[in-house]
């Protein structure tokens, strides 16, 4: 009938659960130093403002000035929620100090043209 070490079994389970805890401290270390998530800004409210002015000045009809500009706000509304996807955070920059977090209010104009593209198109 075999013989067990006591002391060596202890040692050996010791071993194991420190190698173990290091491992995992360097997991989660490597988990909190890569960000997972990209922030962006964009400056929405100059956006909608900049294209309400430019209907104002256009001349057209009210009624047909008002219809386009609220499809602009639906737009807008779409492709920020779309630019929010895959773990990104948008933030609007007028109403946060986001110090040197990346400006994305060119992409933000893009999509929503082409999302008015898009419902133009029957």
């Amino acid at each position: 009938m075999p013989t067990f070490n006591r002391a060596l079994l202890l040692k050996i389970a010791g071993v194991l659960a420190i190698t173990g805890a290091l491992l995992w401290a360097a997991w989660v270390s490597r988990e909190l130093s890569e960000p997972r998530q990209k922030i962006v800004t964009v400056r929405l409210a100059e956006t909608i403002s900049t294209f309400v002015d430019a209907e104002a000045r256009d001349g057209r009809d009210p009624e047909a000035s008002q219809a386009r500009v609220l499809a602009f706000l639906k737009a807008s509304e779409r492709a920020v929620r779309e630019m929010g996807t895959d773990g990104r955070i948008v933030l609007v920059g007028e109403a946060v100090l986001a110090g040197g977090v990346p400006d994305a209010t060119d992409e933000l104009r893009v999509r929503i043209i082409r999302q008015l593209e898009q419902e133009e198109t029957p």
